[in-house]
């Protein structure tokens, strides 16, 4: 197997305007993508992140502008959402990031053949046919020796498959999974420049680390767009944040940009207010000597001076603030879980046994490991959704609050936003619907909106709201964050340091668990382990351990 090798080169994105309905979204924007550039694409929802993306890939044409490549660049997307069915194993399908190298062979082969075959050596048709022949063999001989299907395997299992993954049909997968074999094939192209949109939203902590890894060891020129701050601020070096039509190019990763644009603001309002007051008093000045003969010419300057000025613009800040803030806790038992000798098999397939655990009153815990290996069904069994073998004890006067990992695609498509929280608020509450949906973001006409015309992040927004509809003790959270902003993420995660009962954690989002989980329990080879750490002690003494057992090996 051969891989084409290319020469540093680099990807202009000159003079792009798209618009919508007549608005501008972006006007004439330039930047330039280099080598090994690693950037964060940032913005409000809304803003044309994704948008920009499209155009970049050519998956939508610009109003105005063109992104210029060379020729051969290789430029691979992967967009937010994936629509694709095929009847494909999962091997099958990431091979096809070498299609185009497999055709060349059987085109060179077919035209090899037909020079053999044929006799009219002095015909044009046969000297055409030979430097066809001659220059699709000179580009396919220029391309590097690679080994397939080690290259296949490799990225596969990096990014989570197991082995008997491969021969699988894609179509049992899950969307999350879909997207990584998507991923896979654009690894496996080794593209000039690789476009993310928010790729880590269905992977596990591992797959994350993985993926990180690659990218910045392994991989040209990245865009991404993405909610987790950990993998942003790990993988990127320049950020370039889309605000108000126009972008702002940073040479730094997330958080140093962060404290950029904080002070870049600081000094646009600074001038901003300098400006009105120079207006103010011009105009006060226009205003009281206008009628004066002997300030006539003073007059008309300052007037003309005003026509002129160009208004300093302040970068909009997104003021719309998530008020949350969990109810009070009614008391419950010491211990409201406590799980003793669980197991729990689907059919052949076992996924953990004799799990043990007690979660403590006032605990706040993560359930981490791979997909698949059985976190959010011990969630259903602490729900009674599900049948296991084992012992399951719910402590004294124990109230759940449960947040499923798909809560938001069960809301009803068809009622409206306030439809939704009215159908099960009692009580006072329902004095108080408006209020509630505001402090969400969800003020004045927003109501009315239909859920089914509601982004991914509204709807958790919204599935969030109704949790917080009763008193609970016990809250239960199977990724919650998948597509919340970083700002809204914020707030949940401040308003549950503030809750006074006992917290699950399913995630996958490290900055997120970050000083919110106390205790670690981690899922894996059909086991439940108890780690006494938090996430970043987990995750360090996870790579400790992983070095040695590679030593092991090694050894």
């Amino acid at each position: 197997m051969r891989l084409q090798k290319k020469q540093d080169r680099m990807i202009s994105v000159d003079g792009l305007t798209v618009e919508f309905g007549g608005s501008a979204l972006f006007s004439d924007i330039s930047f330039v993508i280099n080598e090994k550039d690693r950037i964060a694409l940032m913005g409000k929802n809304g803003a044309g992140k994704s948008t920009l993306l499209k155009v970049i890939a050519g998956e939508r044409n610009p109003n105005k502008g063109r992104i210029s490549a060379p020729k051969d660049a290789v430029i691979a997307y992967l967009p937010q959402h994936l629509l694709t069915e095929d009847n494909r194993t999962v091997f099958e399908e990431a091979a096809q990031a070498f299609s185009r190298i497999y055709e060349m062979e059987r085109e060179i082969a077919a035209m090899n053949e037909e020079l053999t075959t044929r006799t009219d050596y002095e015909s044009d048709y046969y000297t055409d046919l030979i430097e066809r022949v001659s220059t699709l063999s000179e580009k396919y001989y220029s391309i590097e020796e690679i080994n397939f299907d080690a290259e296949v395997e490799k990225i596969l299992l990096g990014l989570g498959f197991l082995r008997e993954d491969f021969t699988r049909p894609t179509s049992e997968f899950s969307g999350g999974w879909r997207m990584r074999i998507e991923l896979a094939k654009i690894l496996l192209q080794k593209p000039d420049l690789i476009l993310l949109d928010e790729p880590t939203n269905h992977m596990d902590i591992e797959s994350i680390q993985w993926l990180e890894d690659f990218l910045i060891n392994s991989a040209k020129a990245v865009i991404v767009i993405s909610h987790d701050r950990a993998f942003v601020d790990n993988i990127t070096t320049r950020t370039v944040e889309v605000t108000m039509g126009r972008i702002y190019d940073y040479k730094v990763n997330y958080s140093h940009y962060l404290e950029l644009r904080k002070e870049r603001r600081e000094q646009q309002q600074k001038a901003f207010d300098e400006q009105q007051r120079f207006i103010a008093d011009t105009t006060e000045f226009i205003e009281r000597f206008k009628g004066t003969y002997s300030k006539t010419l003073q007059v008309q300057s300052r007037v003309k001076m005003l026509e002129k000025l160009e208004i300093v613009e302040v970068d909009e800040v997104d003021t719309s603030a998530l008020r949350l803030k969990f109810p009070p806790s009614p008391r419950s038992g010491n211990y409201p879980v406590i799980v003793e000798e669980l197991s729990k098999s689907y059919g052949d397939h076992l996924v953990f046994k004799n799990a043990s655990l007690t979660i403590s009153r006032g605990e706040k815990v993560a359930f981490v490991g791979k997909n698949g290996e059985g976190k959010s069904t011990l969630v259903k069994a602490i729900m009674s959704e599900i049948d296991y073998d084992g012992k399951m004890t719910l402590g004294h006067n124990t109230m759940i609050g449960y947040f499923a990992q798909n809560q938001a695609s069960l809301l009803d498509e068809e009622l409206t936003v306030f439809q939704t929280i009215d159908d099960v608020a009692v009580g006072d509450i329902r004095t108080k619907i408006k209020d509630l949906l505001g402090a969400f973001m969800f003020g004045g006409d927003s109501i009315t909106k239909k859920v089914k015309v509601l982004s991914g992040g509204e709807r958790t927004r919204l599935a969030m709201v109704k949790l917080l509809l009763e008193p609970v003790n016990l809250l239960i959270l199977d990724e919650p964050t998948n597509h919340l902003d970083m700002r809204t993420k914020d707030i949940l995660k401040s308003a549950l340091k503030d809750f006074d009962g006992t917290l699950i954690l399913v995630s996958h989002d490290r900055d997120f668990l970050d000083g919110l989980a106390e205790k670690v329990f981690e899922f894996g080879n059909k086991q439940v382990k108890e780690h006494l750490y938090d996430i970043k002690g987990f995750l360090e003494k996870k790579k400790l351990d992983n070095l040695r057992e590679i030593e092991r090996k090694t050894k």
